[in-house]
């Protein structure tokens, strides 16, 4: 089945293989011419022709229709000198089989109508009692050819199907890269969230706690050290336990054959249980969560003012609209460059979409310092925004401070499979 399958015109060693068959085929014809039979005893012209007739077979696969033509050129001169008839076959059968087994069908036909044809015509007209003997060799030679079509087309049929099966394997391929390219993506956002936001807080925090160490010694104020050491104790329990919940994550992914993800969600988690692992995820942070935020930026020293006018949000929106302000309170306490600052928080649905708006009336860009090397803050916001099909915008707010707002669509079809 592997020769049957396998293309002959691109076999591997095809001219050494049709050398062996050909001396194979040979050796039948000289035992058959041994063994006697119908005609003309064997003679010396007989040998060299019917020899010469097998050389071609050599060539066979490289030159179908020149090697059928050499073929014929040796036999018809040893089957007009009436000799044993049967020694050629297997060479005519053979070359016959080639020709309609590597080419189209219409050159099988005329190959056919060019090898029949004249002979049925001579035998018709010249030697009307052999005319039965002739048909009967005629179907033997058609039945040649349509065996030889017929494997053609099922090497065809199996070149298509092992086409399509490699294909279908890179489609995979390139599925399962794209799959892995937006999963770091997304492992990507939701550290620099998190990490990003924690830090913050546990600088801002530390700054407290020195100032009150340095401000005046004579005069310590313990309470209000305690409550700073205290607020960067709980930043970083809070930290640690949102790693863990990642790490589980991502080490459950890991474990687990056939795992699948859903990558658009952008909102730190995946979608779905890992099937044969426990699910150590954790519900999706969503716009419940923003209190806790404006509590995180009120610890930081920042007034945060937030209101929420939305009810029924998707889980992924409503993640990425937990992440977009998670980044906004972050860089507006790095960046706010005042004491007093002030951040606004608004959330509120219209026209189908819920609405994210942060506003700051800091006196920095909200980006980072413009001679330092460029963050990722507003580019993972923007992730965040296109996740679910929405758009975010970000820049200096009309009178003084930056502000970050963005339109996340409700509509079902937007969310990321």
């Amino acid at each position: 089945m592997s020769a049957i399958n396998r293309e002959p015109l691109t076999a591997p060693h095809r001219t050494r293989n049709d050398a062996v068959l050909a001396l194979g085929v040979a050796v039948l014809a000289v035992a058959i011419a041994l063994m006697g039979g119908e005609g003309i005893p064997p003679g010396h012209l007989s040998w060299k022709l019917l020899l010469a007739g097998y050389l071609p077979l050599v060539w066979r696969r490289r030159r179908p229709v020149v090697a059928l033509l050499a073929v014929v050129a040796c036999m018809a001169p040893y089957y007009a000198f009436d000799y044993n008839p049967a020694p050629p076959a297997p060479a005519i059968v053979l070359a016959l089989y080639t020709v309609a087994a590597t080419g189209t069908v219409r050159r099988t036909l005329l190959t056919g109508v060019a090898v029949l044809g004249p002979t049925a015509i001579s035998n018709g007209l010249t030697n009307q009692d052999e005319a039965l003997e002739s048909l009967e060799i005629s179907g033997w030679i058609i039945a040649v050819l349509v065996i030889g079509i017929a494997v053609r087309y099922y090497r065809l049929y199996v070149a298509s199907i092992v086409e399509r099966a490699e294909r279908a394997e890179h489609t995979r391929e390139e599925e399962a890269r794209r799959r892995v390219a937006e999963e770091r993506l997304r492992i990507a956002r939701d550290l620099h969230d998190l990490l990003a936001h924690s830090i913050t807080l546990i600088g801002v925090q530390t700054s407290v706690a020195a100032h009150v160490l340095t401000a005046d010694p004579e005069r310590l104020d313990r309470k209000a050290v305690a409550q700073a050491l205290d607020d960067i104790a709980g930043t970083c329990r809070t930290a640690r336990g949102e790693l863990r919940t990642t790490l589980e994550v991502l080490r459950a992914h890991d474990t687990v054959d056939g795992a699948g993800v859903d990558l658009g969600a952008g909102a730190g988690s995946v979608s779905g249980p890992v099937p044969g692992a426990e699910d150590t995820r954790g519900p999706l942070p969503g716009i419940d969560g923003l209190a806790g935020l404006a509590e995180s930026g009120r610890v930081a020293g920042a007034k945060v003012e937030l209101s929420v006018r939305a009810d029924g949000i998707p889980p992924s929106v409503g993640a990425a609209a937990y992440r977009i302000v998670q980044e906004a309170l972050t860089n507006a306490v790095r960046h706010g460059g005042r004491e007093d600052l002030t951040v606004r928080v608004d959330l509120w649905t219209a026209d189908g979409a819920l609405r994210v708006s942060v506003r700051d009336d800091g006196s920095g860009s909200g980006v980072g310092p413009a001679d330092g090397p460029p963050g990722f803050g507003l580019v993972g916001m923007r992730e965040r925004a296109r996740s679910v099909g929405g758009t975010l915008d970000a820049g200096p707010g009309p009178a003084e401070g930056f502000e970050v707002t963005a339109t996340l669509p409700l509509s079902r079809e937007n969310e990321p499979r």
